[in-house]
């Protein structure tokens, strides 16, 4: 039997097993032998150890290329560990920056390159520079390795001391892609500490990273700190940024402020900032002004982009001006400039709420000469269009199936625009199957269709059918909204179950859901209906102390019980208070306190009514206004007899 030897400690050492031992150096030899190069390979078995031609292992150090290819092979076969240790040794491979960088470019897991960076740093005579740290931090954020990124960076930062600004750009930008904000102020703050100098490419990083995850005010607290320094100037991406978030902020005066500052330090706005400031203009109404800023562009030489243009044609179109808009886009065409899918869905949304189908039609049938595929919007717009212009509800379908044959899946909005324009057009039990559909195809609640549902299904009596709906939405969905609520409180007013009403109303601000003017209007509707007057009066003020501000539909709600319940004094007075404040009577008023004025045989004052509602171009209920005339004919009539 053979003896094994044993260590002090009684345990056994494999190098005194001949054959392990033999198997050692067998191994040593096979991995410089299996990684050499075909070719190369032939020729060095051929020779004595420690000579060869150039390029073949010697006890020197071989060309980098070569090397490089077979501690690869090695890399991707051994991972990191002893045995890949042990090859680079073999290999004679020198442990440097260059090495290390290369090292990290391969494709091998990301725990394979950390292990070897590691190991790296621990080498005598090798400290990692800003450049290898780099190259692994790239690694770590292309992997999505969260933790081991940011430990990274906090290790750079600790053992080099300083971080180029080019560095602490790069490191905020892949910190903002990893959601990581605070940690990025932590560091841009920590590093500025040092007395190393962000540049104003470190600002804008950290302004873009702080404006896409939505630190709107964080930005302008950066700005000015830049402002206090001297050597670090805005320049055109910084006031892209700035302008942009001041827009988001409604700070519109800011962002113009900005605008002319840049144009005195010189710099050229971009077409995008000229964008920006277009949509301010618009959105507050001022429709020359955008267009001055539009032949501004032209005049210095800046281009419309299809972003610009899309601006321009969504402007034009929310301002009525639907055949500017429309010309914008002919334009576009005759010029050759390039349209996109979304220019071209914005054309067709104005188009088709101008009633103007044929011309919707027509647009999407040159969408395929202008290499515009239509997509889930296109068809969206076009559907709706369909039923705000009136169109058979049978036509709607069709382009729903048209869109399905097209290889384009449905949305929860494209359901949810057929519901509504399925129960508009008196279709319920057809929106009742496209909801089925729709909880089929896996959607999640859509409340504006259950709101569409629940309204009709009212509208017909059908209260416990909307109810079932009511309670399947609140069973299946987290929150429910205010105007979810206010559908069925209306409808439970209307059919006199206020108690109801009043518990769901209760309900809703317990669940959270803030009652908005909706909600409030259909509460004080059904108090109206069952003649509570004073408590829908107290709702009125109840509802303004709670911020919420009323309508002129919740005036017209309170004018009219006054004027079904009280007579005409108290409808007068309110009506004239109306007329004296912010909400101004509509015809709905006029009519109301009118059916008031007769019902009281106050015909004079109701003439006078009369009058002033057609001065205003309001037209007066033909129902009222027989009713006038009947009974002025009775008083007459009455008069004749007595002989009046």
């Amino acid at each position: 039997m053979r003896k094994v030897a044993k260590s002090a400690t009684g345990k056994r050492l494999i190098t005194t097993l001949p054959h392990l031992s033999e198997r050692i150096k067998q191994t040593e030899k096979e991995i410089v032998q299996m990684f050499m190069l075909p070719g190369v390979r032939d020729v060095a078995e051929k020779l004595p150890e420690g000579r060869g031609p150039p390029g073949v292992l010697r006890r020197g150090v071989a060309p980098v290329r070569m090397l490089d290819e077979r501690f690869i092979r090695i890399l991707k076969i051994f991972k990191w560990g002893p045995d890949a240790e042990r090859a680079l040794e073999v290999l004679k491979l020198r442990v440097d920056h260059q090495l290390v960088r290369e090292v990290l470019a391969v494709d091998v897991g990301t725990d394979v390159k950390v292990r070897f960076f590691k190991w790296a740093g621990k080498k005598r005579n090798f400290m990692h520079d800003p450049s290898t740290y780099m190259a692994l931090i790239r690694c770590l954020d292309e992997a999505g390795s969260v933790g081991e990124l940011w430990r990274t960076i906090q290790d750079m930062t600790r053992s080099l001391g300083s971080v180029d600004s080019n560095d602490l750009s790069e490191i905020i930008r892949i910190l903002g892609r990893a959601k990581m904000v605070n940690k990025a102020l932590s560091l841009f703050y920590q590093v500025k500490g040092r007395k190393c100098q962000p540049s104003t490419g470190t600002f804008n990083s950290m302004i873009l990273m702080l404006m896409q995850e939505g630190h709107y005010e964080k930005v302008h607290e950066l700005y000015n700190e830049m402002g206090n320094d001297r050597e670090c100037l805005p320049d055109t991406t910084t006031y892209n940024v700035l302008i942009s978030v001041f827009a988001k902020l409604g700070r519109d005066d800011s962002a113009f402020m900005l605008f002319d500052e840049m144009k005195v330090n010189g710099l050229q706005p971009t077409p995008k900032i000229y964008t920006t400031l277009m949509a301010i203009h618009f959105k507050h109404g001022e429709v020359d002004k955008a267009l001055n800023l539009v032949q501004e562009m032209r005049r210095l030489g800046c281009v419309l982009t299809v972003f610009t243009y899309t601006e321009l044609i969504k402007g034009l179109g929310r301002a009525g001006k639907v055949d500017e808009a429309y010309n914008v886009f002919l334009n576009m065409r005759k010029e050759g400039r390039k349209v996109d899918v979304i220019l071209i869905n914005n054309v067709i949304n104005i188009l088709g709420r101008a009633g103007r189908l044929d011309d919707v039609m027509k647009v999407f049938r040159e969408m395929e000469s202008l290499h515009c595929a239509p997509n889930v919007v296109t068809y969206n717009t076009i559907i709706k269009a369909l039923f705000n212009c009136k169109a058979p509800a049978s036509e709607a379908a069709s382009w729903f199936e048209r869109m399905k044959a097209d290889g384009i899946a449905p949305s929860s909005f494209t359901y949810s625009i057929l519901i509504h324009g399925f129960c508009q057009t008196n279709r319920v039990e057809k929106a009742l199957l496209l909801l089925e559909e729709m909880d089929e195809k896996g959607f999640p609640p859509c409340p504006a269709a259950y709101c569409s549902l629940m309204n009709s299904l009212g509208q017909a009596k059908r209260y416990e059918a909307a109810n079932e709906l009511f309670r399947e939405l609140r069973e299946n969905s987290g929150r429910i909204s205010s105007r979810v609520y206010a559908v069925m409180i209306k409808h439970y007013g209307k059919c006199g179950q206020l108690s109801e009403a009043v518990d769901l109303f209760n309900e809703m601000k317990k669940s959270g859901s803030t009652p908005d003017v909706f909600a409030y209007n259909a509460l004080m509707s059904g108090m109206v209906r069952a003649g509570m007057l004073n408590e829908a009066y107290s709702l009125l003020h109840s509802m303004e102390e709670n911020g919420c501000v009323p309508d002129l539909n919740s005036h017209n709600i309170i004018l009219n019980g006054l004027a079904r319940c009280n007579g005409p004094d108290r409808a007068m007075k309110m009506f004239y208070q109306m007329k004296n404040s912010k909400v101004k009577p509509d015809a709905v008023s006029y009519n109301t306190l009118l059916g008031c004025l007769s019902r009281a045989g106050m015909f004079e004052e109701a003439a006078k009514l009369m009058k002033e509602m057609r001065s205003k171009g309001f037209e007066y209920d033909l129902i009222t206004y027989s009713s006038i005339l009947e009974a002025v004919g009775k008083v007459d009539e009455d008069r004749g007899l007595t002989g009046g």
